[in-house]
C-alpha cells in the first residue's frame, strides 16, 4: 500500500501532537541524558526504559537531583508514586498512558524489531506522546521507518563522543583493567568469573536475572576499584552506564530463546559501545579461542555503519473485551502495513489459549469485565522461567481466586507462597531463582485491586527481594571475588596490612588468610584450592616481617620460655606455641631437636632457632636429670662402671637382677662411690631416689618414649603417687618397660614405685630376722598404699610365702635368706 493510504487509519490525531524528536545515533552519544534534561525542563514528563534495571539506575539520578516527592517509579515490581510526582521513570510496559504528560520519551525503540517485546515498543513509537514533546532514542537503523511511520518526528543524528576500536584476541589473563567479558549463558558467565578470580583476584557479575540492588552492588564494586574486571552477559548493552575501557566477546553466538544464533553486527556494537564513557576512548574484541571479528564487521562497527531495519513488530492494541473469542480474534488481527509484522506469540497470548480452553475458566468468563480480568490475570509475567506448565498452573489459580465474588486474592493463600521463599540460605543459583519468584509475587502484589491491603504485599515483597539482593551479593562476592588478591594487586608491591589475633589468625587486608602457630603457617581450611598457593605466596610477603620479629624474640628469650609440649609429637614449645620437636639422637639422654617452621622461614634463620631449641632441651635435661648426668660423666671405672653406663641407659633404674653379677663384684669402695652419686642397690631394684621427683619422671617418661620411637608419652602415674592401679590393656613388656624407665614395678593390678618398694622389702626382712613367721603390719600397708590382697601379692614378689589365718590375719615366712 502506498503511505499516504495507510498513514492516516494507523496514525490518529492525537499521536501527532506536540514536537516529535527522534534522537538516533551509536552507543554513547548523551542521547538519554539529553532526554533527561529535556525532561525536566518541562512541567512534567514520563520516561520507557527496557529494562528495570535502566529505570531504577535513572529514578535514582533524578531523585538526587529533585527529591524523591518528584520523581515516581513504575515498573512490573515496582511501584513507588509520591503524590506530588512530576516525573515518571518506568519500563516501557508499565509507562501509564492513560495520564498526559508534557514530555514523553521512549529510549531504546530499536527493540520494536525484538520478537518477544517488540509490539509493545512499535504500539509506543506509534501512539504514545507528550502533550508538548516526545523524544524517541535509538539506534540509527531506525531513521528509514521512523521516518515512514512517524512522518512528523525531526530526525535528529547525534556523533558518538568518543572512538571505538578493534583491539583483536587477547587472553583472559592478559585483559587490561576496566574490562568486560561478555558471554550469553549464565553457566558460561560462572566459568570465566571463576577462572578470573584465580588469575585476576576476582570479577564483579552482571547478570539480567538480577534484582537492581544486587546488580547496584555488583557494579559498585567495579566502579569502586575493588575488582579490575566485569563479566557479564548481554545485559550491559542497553545502556548500563559503567566505566568500561575494553568489551571482550567470549562468545560470537547466543540462544535467542528458540534457537542458537551469530550475533548480527548491530548487536556486536550495542555490546561492544559499553566500552568509552563520555570523552575516553573505546576498544573491543574477543577473548583467546573465538577467534577474531571478520574485518568487514570490525570497519562497520568501528564507522558505526549497520543495516538499517525494514520491519517491526506489531500487534494491535485495540482489543475486543465481549468474549474470550472476541479478544483472540482481536489480538490476531493482521499488521495494517508491510513493515509491521507479527511477532512470536507472545506469553500473554499462549496464556489467553491455554486458559481459554479451560471450561471452569469459559464457565466464569461472562462479560466484558471477566474478559478483562482474564486478560489482566494472562499478562502476569514469568520471571521464574521454570516450566511453562507451572507458569500457567499459577496463573490457573490467580484466575481461580480472582474469579470469586469478592475478586480478591486468599491473603492466607499468599502467605504460603511468600513464605516459601523467605530463606536467604542457599548458593547464587537457588538465590538467583528464589528471587524471580519474589519479582513474580511483587508484580502481582502491585495488582492493588486484587488485594484487600495491597501496600502490605507490596512492602512485604519488596523487603524480601531487598534480603535476598543482599544475600545474593554477598554469595557472589564470596564465589567471585577474592579481596585479598585485589587488595595486593592495588597496592602494587606497598606494604600490607598484617594482623595476627592471639588465637593465631591471620588476616592480612582484612581477609583471613590462615593460621600463624610459633613460626608455622598454615592456610585457612576453607580456602578454595585453587587460591590456596596464591594466599600462601601473599602471605608470605605480609608475614616476612612479623616472622623476623619472633624469630629474634624466639632466639633471645630466657628459658624459661620454653617447654617440653603435651600431646602427641613430643613438641617444644615457646610462649605457649609449638616450635620444634624431640627426636632419638644417638643417646637416651641426647634427643634430637627439630625445628618446626614454615617454609616462609630462610634456611639459615630455621638452623639458629634449631640451635637454640638444642641448646634448651639439652639445659633442661641436664638440671632435671641432674643426677643422671652426674653418673653418665663420672669418673668410674670397673664393675662400677658397668653397673653406671646400665642405669644411664635405663634412665635412672633397673632390676637388680640386670646387673646382679656387677653387684657382686663390686668393691665397698665402689659400693660407696655409687651411692655418693646417688645410686641406690636396693634388695630387688637399682635406683636413683632423685629422679623420683614428679618433674624429673615426667622427663624419664618423654625421652624413654623418644628412643622407643613412640608418637606420644604413655599415661604418668599420679604426681606423688606410691602406687596406682595399672591399666589391664596395656601389653605386659611394654608396661614393665615404661614403669622401669619412670622408677616404678608393677605387681599384679598395681605399680609400685621402686624407694617405696625398696622400704617395704627392708620393713619385712626386719620381721623376718624377729621371728620365722610374721603378720603384716598395717605399716606396710601405709608405705605401700595399697589393701591387703596387693600386699600379699607383693610380700609373695619379694620372696615370702603365705602362711596360716585367713584375709588379713594371713602370716608369712621367708623362702630363703636374701643376700643385699
Amino acid at each position: 500500500a502506498a503511505a499516504g493510504e495507510w498513514r492516516p487509519s494507523l496514525m490518529r490525531p492525537e499521536d501527532r501532537r506536540g514536537l516529535i524528536t527522534a534522537v538516533l545515533g551509536p552507543t554513547n552519544t548523551g542521547k538519554t541524558h539529553l532526554a533527561m534534561e529535556r525532561m525536566v525542563e518541562h512541567d512534567g514528563g514520563v520516561i520507557g526504559f527496557p529494562l528495570r534495571l535502566l529505570a531504577r539506575e535513572n529514578y535514582d539520578k533524578l531523585v538526587a537531583r529533585l527529591g524523591k516527592d518528584q520523581v515516581a517509579l513504575v515498573t512490573g515490581e515496582e511501584k513507588i508514586v509520591p503524590r506530588q510526582a512530576r516525573y515518571f521513570v518506568c519500563t516501557v510496559e508499565s509507562m501509564p498512558l492513560d495520564r498526559a504528560f508534557p514530555f514523553l520519551a521512549i529510549d531504546e525503540v530499536q527493540l520494536c524489531a525484538d520478537p518477544e517485546r517488540g509490539h509493545v515498543f512499535t504500539d509506543r513509537l506509534l501512539h504514545a506522546r507528550g502533550s508538548e514533546e516526545t523524544m524517541l532514542l535509538g539506534a540509527d537503523t531506525m531513521r528509514p521507518l521512523v521516518r515512514e511511520l512517524v512522518p512528523h518526528a525531526i530526525l535528529q543524528a547525534r556523533p558518538r563522543f568518543s572512538e571505538l576500536r578493534y583491539a583483536g584476541e587477547k587472553k583472559l589473563t592478559r585483559l587490561r583493567p576496566r574490562s568486560a567479558v561478555v558471554a550469553f549463558s549464565v553457566a558460561e558467565v560462572y566459568a570465566i568469573a571463576e577462572m578470573l578470580r584465580r588469575t585476576r583476584g576476582g570479577t564483579a557479575v552482571v547478570l539480567g536475572a538480577l534484582s537492581p540492588r544486587t546488580r547496584n552492588a555488583q557494579v559498585a564494586m567495579f566502579q569502586a576499584g575493588e575488582v579490575e574486571t566485569l563479566v557479564a552477559t548481554d545485559a550491559i548493552g542497553m545502556g548500563l552506564n559503567m566505566d568500561v575501557t575494553h568489551v571482550a566477546f567470549a562468545s560470537l553466538r547466543k540462544f535467542d530463546g528458540r534457537d542458537t544464533r551469530e550475533l548480527t553486527t548491530a548487536e556486536l556494537a550495542q555490546i561492544a559501545g559499553r566500552a568509552g564513557r563520555y570523552m575516553t576512548d573505546g576498544t573491543f574484541g574477543t577473548v583467546a579461542g573465538v577467534g577474531g571479528l571478520h574485518p568487514a564487521v570490525v570497519e562497520d562497527i568501528e564507522a558505526h555503519r549497520f543495516p538499517a531495519l525494514t520491519s517491526i513488530y506489531w500487534r494491535s492494541r485495540d482489543l475486543d473485551f465481549t468474549s474470550i473469542d472476541a479478544l483472540l480474534a482481536s489480538l490476531s488481527e493482521p499488521p495494517p502495513h508491510p513493515a509491521l509484522v507479527k511477532g512470536r506469540e507472545a506469553d500473554d497470548m499462549m496464556a489467553l489459549a491455554f486458559l481459554a480452553q479451560r471450561p471452569e475458566v469459559r464457565a466464569v468468563t461472562r462479560n466484558r469485565d471477566d474478559t478483562a480480568l482474564l486478560w489482566e490475570v494472562c499478562q502476569v509475567p514469568d520471571f521464574r522461567k521454570i516450566t511453562r506448565e507451572q507458569h500457567l498452573a499459577l496463573l490457573r489459580d490467580l484466575h481461580g481466586h480472582l474469579s470469586q465474588r469478592q475478586r480478591r486474592l486468599p491473603e492466607d493463600w499468599v502467605a504460603a507462597h511468600i513464605a516459601r521463599l523467605e530463606s536467604l540460605e542457599g548458593d547464587v543459583d537457588e538465590l538467583v531463582g528464589r528471587i524471580a519468584h519474589v519479582r513474580t509475587w511483587s508484580y502481582v502484589a502491585h495488582r492493588d485491586h486484587w488485594f484487600k491491603d495491597a501496600g502490605h504485599w507490596q512492602q512485604r515483597t519488596r523487603a524480601l527481594e531487598d534480603g535476598l539482593s543482599d544475600a545474593l551479593h554477598e554469595r557472589l562476592t564470596q564465589r567471585f571475588v577474592d579481596r585479598l588478591a585485589v587488595a595486593v594487586q592495588r597496592k602494587g608491591r606497598g606494604p600490607l596490612q598484617v594482623n595476627v589475633a592471639d588465637e593465631g589468625e591471620v588476616t592480612v587486608e582484612g581477609a583471613r588468610v590462615g593460621t600463624l602457630q610459633g613460626l608455622r603457617f598454615t592456610v585457612a581450611d576453607n580456602i578454595d584450592r585453587s587460591t590456596a598457593r596464591l594466599r600462601a605466596t601473599i602471605a608470605g610477603r605480609a608475614l616476612k616481617d612479623t616472622l623476623s620479629e619472633r624469630i629474634a624474640a624466639l632466639l633471645d628469650a630466657p628459658d624459661v620460655d620454653f617447654a617440653f609440649g603435651a600431646g602427641p609429637g613430643h613438641g617444644v614449645t615457646w610462649a605457649g606455641e609449638l616450635v620444634g620437636k624431640l627426636g632419638r639422637g644417638h643417646t637416651i639422654l641426647a634427643p634430637v631437636v627439630t625445628a618446626l617452621a614454615s617454609s616462609l622461614v630462610q634456611p639459615k634463620d630455621r638452623e639458629r632457632v634449631q640451635l637454640r631449641l638444642a641448646a634448651w632441651s639439652l639445659r633442661t635435661i641436664d638440671e632435671r636429670l641432674r643426677a643422671l648426668v652426674a653418673l653418665r660423666d663420672a669418673d668410674i671405672s670397673g664393675p662400677a662402671r658397668g653397673v653406671a653406663y646400665q642405669l644411664v641407659q635405663s634412665l635412672g633404674s633397673l632390676p637388680r637382677r640386670q646387673v646382679v653379677e656387677l653387684a657382686f663384684a663390686l668393691s665397698q669402695k665402689e659400693r660407696g662411690l655409687l651411692r655418693d652419686k646417688g645410686v641406690r642397690l636396693g634388695f630387688h631394684a637399682v635406683f636413683m631416689p632423685a629422679l623420683l621427683k614428679p618433674q624429673a619422671i615426667s622427663l624419664r617418661a618423654r625421652l624413654w618414649s623418644v628412643w622407643e620411637g613412640l608418637d606420644e608419652v604413655p599415661p604418668l602415674p599420679p604426681e606423688g603417687s606410691v602406687s596406682f592401679v595399672v591399666n589391664e590393656g596395656t601389653r605386659e613388656g611394654f608396661l614393665e618397660a615404661f614403669l622401669g624407665a619412670v622408677g616404678y614395678r608393677s605387681i599384679g593390678t598395681r605399680a609400685y614405685r621402686l624407694d617405696m618398694l625398696d622400704r617395704a622389702a627392708l620393713e619385712a626382712q626386719k620381721l623376718a630376722r624377729a621371728s620365722t613367721s610374721f603378720a603384716a603390719p598395717p605399716l606396710l600397708l601405709s608405705i605401700l598404699g595399697c589393701g591387703h590382697d596387693d600386699l600379699r601379692l607383693v610380700l609373695e614378689a619379694l620372696g615370702y610365702v603365705t602362711g596360716a589365718g585367713e584375709g588379713a590375719a594371713r602370716e608369712f615366712s621367708e623362702r630363703r635368706r636374701r643376700s643385699r
